[in-house]
């Protein structure tokens, strides 16, 4: 009988988390099914005798807790995402069997009821905008990403954003996942374990992503999940230590930006918070993600790079 085991200790880590990133994956997937502990335990090929306790030393929280706090996390963000869809509809797409089961769930979580919160994100979004108009008036700056075609520090009219239309092929990714706060520490994921890997599997030259799964005003910054991953072509073997997975194809909306990690976040909550409420568009289920193609550039002494911010949208 051959033995089908990791043959390195190294291995065994990369298998066991291979396995577990498996099950959060399953999780943002299926949100809207069951999820309970054999249903979770079956995908990481675990027993669901230990799967709970294992879970909960590996991630820090509870299954039962995570699965909770990603259907509620999600939601807020479906919530102004997705305007145009009833509280139900969202509701059921992220697990819960009824709008009062996930009103008193939201209200615990976020300390709103799930229509106040849109209401609060729409009164947010016209402040903003009502800011931005003073701003613009008056011809002060704001220290906003450095971005291209004609959208630079000076604030800008947010009609003014050069966001595209686009439709992108399915493409499968290897990827290493990072847990943490966004901006500076995701940068040096990169330059201290992305780059290296890269090196060591000969991945230069092929178009890369950067998948952030979470928001973090929604999320506390330091449970939110990065995976850097790069395209692979065809069949090939996943490099090292790496995860596999697929961007789905489809219709995103594409802003190109340039700048470093400490303004990227600006350009994200330009287009998520200004450009999409006024689109005619709204974000479905797939991840949004930094799409770094194989012209991109990175000055490692300004640590300015470029790359485009794509949402995923479907018509309101």
């Amino acid at each position: 009988m051959s033995d089908l085991r990791p043959d390195k200790p190294s291995q065994y880590q990369s298998h066991y988390q291979a396995r577990m990133h498996r099950v959060l994956e399953h999780i943002d997937r299926h949100l809207d099914q069951s999820l309970d502990l054999e249903v979770l335990a079956g995908v990481a090929h675990f027993s669901p005798f230990h799967f709970h306790r294992l879970f909960a030393a590996w991630m820090g929280e509870r299954l039962g807790d995570y699965v909770r706090r990603r259907r509620l996390e999600v939601a807020a963000f479906r919530l102004f995402a997705q305007a145009g869809t009833p509280v139900l509809d969202i509701a059921l797409s992220v697990g819960f069997g009824s709008a009062e089961a996930f009103t008193r769930a939201f209200k615990d979580r976020f300390a709103y009821t799930p229509a106040a919160w849109r209401q609060y994100q729409v009164e947010l979004h016209r402040a903003n905008s009502k800011i931005n108009q003073v701003l613009s008036k008056n011809d002060q700056l704001l220290s906003y990403a450095s971005f291209h075609n004609g959208i630079s520090a000076n604030l800008k009219q947010v009609n003014s954003m050069d966001v595209k239309l686009i439709h992108r092929a399915e493409v499968r990714i290897a990827y290493l996942c990072h847990i943490g706060p966004y901006g500076a520490s995701v940068g040096q994921f990169w330059a201290d374990t992305v780059v290296p890997w890269m090196a060591m599997h000969d991945l230069f030259g092929r178009a890369r992503y950067g998948i952030s799964h979470d928001d973090p005003s929604i999320t506390e910054p330091a449970l939110c999940r990065y995976d850097a991953a790069v395209e692979l072509p065809g069949n090939a073997d996943v490099p090292g230590n790496a995860l596999l997975t697929s961007i789905p194809g489809g219709e995103y909306a594409a802003l190109s930006f340039e700048g470093t990690n400490a303004e990227i976040g600006a350009a994200w909550t330009a287009i998520l918070r200004d450009w999409l409420p006024s689109s005619g568009y709204q974000l479905d289920a797939r991840p949004c993600f930094e799409y770094y193609s194989t012209n991109s550039c990175f000055d490692p002494e300004t640590g300015v790079f470029d790359c485009d911010i794509c949402i995923p949208v479907v018509p309101l």
